[in-house]
């Protein structure tokens, strides 16, 4: 778990400087650079199920609902990330690329469903998460929130991805110090006294 806390977020980082790199030449996708990078996004996406998991530990009220949601969007975002490597490995270029991607986007519920609103369910878990791990005393104040600042950098900028990673990461550094809350019994003890 406790490299799951530093992989994902670096996976991220990344994703972003890998992607940035690539769009240097103006020759983004399909090819190495395009794999490479989502291939990053991929084990990101990825290495955050143990981070949900860990962060679901150290919470109460809503723990199932909110991990549910994350786990949601973390499956929507894998799904997109698959979908472009595979689309990308039978693209002859840049248009055929395109093409490709929209006519799996075209599918029935894709568009929402992996595009629109499933990753967003992940950006929206992971801060709620954060909130609660907060609420619980797990993690200081400052974590949400900047939680909440770097989920915001990729919808004003993809090219600040590499800055969400590293603030994810600072966010989820005080996890190292904190212990698990012990999981609640399924049914209350019942103890009985004799007079």
């Amino acid at each position: 778990m406790r490299i799951a806390l530093i992989a994902a977020p670096l996976a991220m980082t990344a994703y972003g400087l890998t992607r940035i790199i690539g769009r240097l030449d103006g020759h983004y996708g399909p090819g190495l650079d395009w794999q490479l990078a989502h291939l990053f996004g991929l084990a990101g996406m990825l290495l955050f199920v143990p981070v949900v998991f860990a962060l679901r530990t150290r919470i109460g009220t809503g723990r199932n609902l909110i991990t549910g949601i994350t786990l949601a969007g973390l499956a929507a975002t894998i799904v997109q990330f698959s979908a472009d490597m595979i689309l990308a490995l039978a693209a002859t270029d840049r248009a055929d690329l395109r093409t490709r991607q929209h006519e799996f986007a075209d599918l029935p519920g894709v568009q929402p469903a992996v595009y629109d609103i499933g990753p967003l369910l992940f950006f929206i878990g992971i801060v709620a998460l954060a909130a609660l791990a907060t609420r619980a005393r797990h993690l200081p104040w400052w974590s949400p929130a900047m939680m909440l600042l770097a989920v915001a950098l990729p919808p004003v900028d993809l090219n600040l991805m590499p800055l969400t990673g590293i603030l994810m990461l600072i966010a989820l550094h005080p996890l190292h110090d904190t212990t698990p809350t012990p999981p609640r019994p399924t049914t209350p003890a019942v103890a009985t006294a004799r007079r």
